[in-house]
């Protein structure tokens, strides 16, 4: 039977990362492999399943609006990818240049890339060489998109969902997205254009909070 990844969920992927990761650990002992890091199976088995090991969307938009400077945003994709577009604040770092970018292991790590498996490995390799606030980015920057800059109304919602849904539509606003009104619009529509690379401004009204500081772009 085959296995679609598309198909997975961003907590499946990265527990399927992780398992196959913990696998090929526990069998690279070869001293031309690099240091070998001893893993507590267990432990990880239960920040995946508490999803500890993730962040929301929403919860980075709230970081990022509020002008925190306590995490270090890394975007995994390609140079490319990461030209046309990429989280405000975020540094591109390839994953086989992560272990020795410099990251501190007492600082909050938020890691991305557009889905979920390349960053479970990340947050794995990190995880292992004892970077205790090494996180993801559930859902990567599919999750993102959808979730930030192109909302939408939930089908037939309640008041909180309502509440909800006009909060994110000026979070939205703020990052240069375009919220939805219509809940059966597709964020992968052709008519949806990624905002420009700038840093956002404007946000203290949708937030009620000072101006935003304004944050370097790229790395």
């Amino acid at each position: 039977m085959k296995l679609s990844l598309a198909r997975l969920t961003a907590t499946q992927k990265s527990g399927l990362a992780v398992a196959l990761l913990g696998l090929v650990a526990a069998f690279a002992g070869s001293p031309y492999r690099g240091p070998v890091y001893t893993v507590d199976a267990q432990e990880l088995a239960r920040v995946v399943e508490t999803t500890v090991d993730h962040v929301t969307a929403e919860d980075v938009a709230d970081w990022i609006i509020q002008g925190r400077t306590d995490f270090r945003l890394i975007d995994l994709r390609t140079e490319g990818e990461f030209a046309e577009y990429h989280i405000p604040g975020a540094e591109r770092v390839p994953l086989t240049a992560l272990a020795g970018y410099g990251l501190q292991k007492n600082e909050t790590i938020v890691i991305y890339s557009d889905g979920g498996i390349h960053s479970a490995q990340a947050w794995f390799l990190l995880t292992t060489q004892g970077y205790k606030g090494a996180t993801m980015l559930f859902g990567g920057l599919e999750a993102w998109k959808d979730n930030v800059l192109f909302p939408r109304p939930a089908e037939n919602p309640t008041p909180a969902q309502s509440v909800q849904f006009a909060k994110m539509k000026e979070v939205s606003k703020f990052f240069g997205g375009t919220p939805q009104m219509d809940s059966t619009a597709a964020v992968t529509a052709p008519s949806f254009t990624m905002p420009k690379l700038e840093t956002p401004q404007g946000g203290a009204a949708a937030r009620g909070t000072s101006p935003v500081k304004k944050k370097k772009e790229g790395c």
